[in-house]
C-alpha cells in the first residue's frame, strides 16, 4: 500500500485503532509535549495522536506519534500491524533491494491551495511549541528538508532529502543544524567554497514513507525518493519547485522554500535530543524563507524526542538496521540479522554464523567501519545465527552463557563518534566496544560447550494454533 500523504495514513492508522483523536482544548505547551512524552510511555503498540483543538490556533491541527510504535510501522509498509518486528526487518531489508525505482512526476499539489510569498509568518501557519522545558526555541523536527549539489546539480541522486533540526528564529528565519559529514552539510560546504547561498526546499507533514527514507543511512549518491518507491512497491510522487530545481514530496502539507545564508552563523541550541540529553549552544547555519504553501486547514506533526524509547527510535529503527546488514553482508554472507534500534545505532546487535575463531570481532569491526558506523555503533556485540538479536531476552541469554570478559571483549581507544554522545570526550572521540558473545570455534578452545538446548520439531506450528485460540 502506498500513502500519497500524511492524511491517507492517518485515515489508516483510525481505521486499525491505532490513532486517537484529542477533542478537548489543550494548551501548545505543556500540553503537546507532555502528551507525546505520555503516548512513548505507553509501550511499543501505542496509537498516534491527532490534536485539533490547541489554544490560540483557529485552523492548526498537530500530529505526534504517528510511526512511533511497531503496529504504526507495520501498517506504514502495508503490513498486518502484528507483524513481528524481525519479519519487518526481514521485509524492509527485502525492499531495499528493489532500489531504484524512477519517480512520478506531476503538475500540481494540494499544498498550492494557499501561497504566501510577502510577509511571511511561521507563526499564522503552523501551531509551534517547545517539546521540552529546556529546550532554547520552538523546533520544527520532523520535516524533510531538500537540497541539491552545487557542483551537480543535475544528478538526481545527489539531490538529498534529510531531516535535520530547525530551530525557529523568527517570523521568516530558521536555524539549522547540518552535520558536516551529512549530505546537507556536503552541500552547504560546496556552496559556500563558491560563495553562493544553499536554496532549500522543507516539507512538513509528508507521509511516512518519505519521512523514514529521510531519516536513513544512504549513500550520497543514492536517491531517497527512489528509495521511497521501493519501499512502498510503487513509483513516489514529487512535483518540482516553482522558485528552484528542487523536488517537493506531493502529500506535503506545508512547504517552505528559502536558503542557507553562505558563511553566517548564529547559535542554534539547546534542544532535547534522542539521546536523552539536552545538546549544547552551538553556531549554525540560518534559513531565510522567502515563500510558502500549505493546504487547507493544514496538519503540523511533531516528533518527541528524549530518553528511549520514543517515537524517533520507531522512525529510525528499521532503516538503520537494513543498510548495516546489506553492507555487512557484502564482506560477510554469514550475517543473517541487524538490531541498530537503539539510539539511532549506537549499540548495534548482529547474528551471524561463525566460520572460525575470531571471526566475529571481525564482523563487529567491520561494522565499525561502514559509513554509518563510523559516527554510530559504539558497542557492537555479535551473536550466533540462532540467536534472534530482535529477541532481547535471547540477546541476554548470550550474553550470560557466550561471554568470556578476558577474551571477549574488544576496545577500540579513540575512535568517531556523532558530537551529540553524551559520553564522548571530547565530542566526536570515544572508546567502542565489541562484545563477541558467539559460541567458540577452532582454534578456540575455551568453556565447556555442551550441544545448545534447540526447541521441539513442531515449535513454531504451535505457536500459530496457540495465536489463533487467543484470536477466537
Amino acid at each position: 500500500m502506498a500513502f500519497r500523504d500524511l492524511r491517507s495514513f492517518l485515515e489508516t492508522l483510525e481505521r486499525e485503532g491505532q490513532l486517537v483523536r484529542v477533542t478537548q482544548q489543550v494548551k501548545p505547551e505543556p500540553d503537546l509535549g507532555s502528551a507525546a512524552r505520555a503516548v512513548n510511555n505507553l509501550g511499543d503498540t501505542s496509537p498516534a495522536l491527532l490534536f485539533n483543538n490547541i489554544y490560540g490556533y483557529k485552523n492548526g491541527r498537530v500530529a505526534l506519534n504517528v510511526i512511533g510504535s511497531w503496529p504504526n510501522h507495520a501498517l506504514m509498509m502495508g503490513l498486518p500491524k502484528d507483524t513481528p518486528v524481525k519479519d519487518q526487518f526481514l521485509e524492509f531489508a527485502r525492499r531495499w533491494n528493489q532500489y531504484p525505482v524512477p519517480v512520478e512526476r506531476v503538475d500540481t499539489a494540494p499544498f498550492l491551495e494557499n501561497q504566501v510569498t510577502e510577509n511571511i509568518n511561521l507563526f499564522d501557519i503552523i501551531p509551534l511549541f517547545r517539546l521540552n522545558q529546556g529546550d532554547s526555541a520552538c523546533f520544527i523536527d520532523k520535516a524533510c528538508v531538500i537540497s541539491r549539489d552545487p557542483d551537480d546539480p543535475e544528478h538526481f541522486g545527489k539531490q538529498n532529502v534529510g531531516i535535520y533540526r530547525l530551530q525557529v528564529k523568527g517570523k521568516d528565519r530558521l536555524g539549522i543544524q547540518p552535520i558536516p559529514t551529512h549530505d546537507i552539510g556536503i552541500h552547504l560546504r560546496k556552496a559556500e567554497e563558491r560563495g553562493e547561498n544553499l536554496p532549500v526546499t522543507i516539507a512538513i507533514g509528508n507521509d511516512p514513507i518519505i519521512t523514514t527514507i529521510a531519516g536513513s543511512p544512504l549513500t550520497y549518491e543514492q536517491s531517497e525518493y527512489e528509495m521511497a518507491g521501493a519501499i512502498q512497491g510503487k513509483p513516489y510522487r514529487i512535483i518540482q519547485s516553482q522558485h528552484s530545481n528542487l523536488d517537493i514530496p506531493w502529500g506535503a502539507e506545508v512547504v517552505l522554500e528559502g536558503e542557507i545564508i553562505g558563511g553566517y552563523r548564529e547559535f542554534e541550541g539547546p534542544f532535547g535530543e534522542f539521546t536523552g540529553s539536552y545538546s549544547d549552544a552551538r553556531r549554525q547555519p540560518v534559513i531565510q524563507i522567502h515563500s510558502m504553501y500549505y493546504r487547507n486547514d493544514p496538519i503540523f506533526e511533531h516528533l518527541y524526542l528524549g530518553m528511549s524509547w520514543t517515537e524517533m527510535d520507531y522512525m529510525t529503527s528499521i532503516n538503520t538496521c537494513v543498510p548495516l546488514y546489506h553492507q555487512l553482508k557484502e564482506t560477510f554472507p554469514e550475517v543473517t540479522a541487524v538490531n541498530a534500534m537503539y539510539t539511532q545505532g549506537l549499540v548495534a546487535i548482529i547474528s551471524t554464523k561463525t566460520r572460525y575463531g575470531g571471526f566475529a570481532k571481525a564482523v563487529g569491526m567491520r561494522a565499525m567501519t561502514t559509513p554509518h558506523g563510523l559516527g554510530y555503533c559504539k558497542i557492537v556485540i555479535v551473536v550466533d545465527d540462532f540467536v534472534d538479536p530482535f529477541n532481547l531476552p535471547q540477546v541476554m541469554w548470550a550474553l550470560s552463557t557466550r561471554v568470556a570478559p578476558d577474551k571477549d571483549l574488544v576496545v577500540i581507544p579513540g575512535a568517531s563518534v556523532l558530537s551529540l554522545d553524551p559520553s564522548a570526550h571530547p565530542p566526536g572521540i570515544t572508546h567502542k566496544l565489541i562484545i563477541d558473545a558467539t559460541t567458540p570455534k577452532p582454534p578456540e578452545d575455551r568453556g565447556d560447550f555442551a550441544p545448545t538446548v534447540t526447541p521441539p520439531r513442531d515449535t513454531t506450528i504451535w505457536e500459530n494454533i496457540i495465536k489463533q485460540l487467543m484470536n477466537q
